[in-house]
């Protein structure tokens, strides 16, 4: 029986949030495609998505029809810089179920905390400007990631116009694609669950690190950007106190999708 037969895959027409109710099956999909599928261009891409599948039986092929969908990244357009150069207590909320894709895939954003400038005794920005903290103060639509504990990376989406410091830390995602590469990213990870719930892992994850400090998530080619695939944030989501500060810790600027299992903590 072939790897086709054996597995029924089928066909899955994939509009703006059929990355979210298919998502589960994508995850599936992706490794068969990591596994079976032979290279194809863009041109085939654009052709229709006709491929050839190995069998697994004979080691012949068998022609099929994949979906609809990228292997690299879920559909949806780049989130405008406009909706970055706002206070980021207000961006933190809305950024929830906006996908966040990275060097070795997506996943949907479940959890955030929002950081300002001088007023915020938790921000790395609150003693102004440093090598370190300059993208917080640079153009909305950016990434600012800092190491932490001498081996973690973690990421931040700068807001707010340039010069006025703001950011907010994505804390955790929900695996969307490439889960394959997260898993080998995570070694550690016991369960797919555990892949992006956290800042830190979020971004080992995705393969997110120093490099891409400062990176334009709007700009050309860019690793790593903000998707908005349609999917709206959350109408109730939960509002509480922010994780890990020795300062500034009981300010409510965390926000989570309610009762998502890859939240890093309730």
């Amino acid at each position: 029986m072939s790897f086709v037969h054996r597995h029924r895959v089928r066909y899955v027409e994939c509009d703006m949030q059929g990355v979210m109710h298919n998502s589960q099956y994508l995850a599936v999909l992706d490794d068969a495609v990591d596994q079976w599928v032979a290279p194809i261009s863009h041109a085939s891409v654009a052709a229709g998505w006709d491929f050839m599948v190995k069998r697994a039986d004979a080691g012949a092929a068998v022609r099929t029809r994949a979906p609809r969908v990228s292997a690299a990244a879920p559909r949806g357009a780049r989130v405008p810089r406009g909706f970055f150069a706002r206070d980021p207590r207000v961006v933190a909320p809305e950024l929830l179920h906006k996908v966040l894709v990275g060097p070795n895939g997506a996943g949907r954003i479940v959890e955030v905390e929002a950081y300002t400038g001088r007023d915020d005794p938790g921000s790395h920005a609150h003693r102004g400007p440093t090598p370190r903290t300059r993208p917080m103060f640079g153009p909305p639509g950016h990434l600012y990631v800092y190491f932490t504990y001498g081996m973690h990376w973690c990421a931040n989406v700068v807001c707010l116009p340039e010069g006025q410091p703001g950011a907010v830390l994505v804390r955790a995602l929900a695996p969307l694609r490439g889960l394959e590469r997260m898993r080998a990213a995570r070694p550690a990870a016991r369960t797919d669950r555990d892949l992006c719930r956290g800042p830190a892992r979020t971004c080992a994850a995705l393969g997110i690190a120093g490099p891409h400090d400062g990176l334009d998530l709007l700009g050309r080619g860019a690793e790593v950007r903000v998707l908005d695939d349609g999917v709206a944030p959350p109408a109730a989501p939960v509002q509480t106190t922010r994780i890990g500060l020795r300062q500034g810790h009981e300010l409510p600027w965390r926000w989570y999708v309610p009762g998502d299992p890859n939240v890093s903590r309730r």
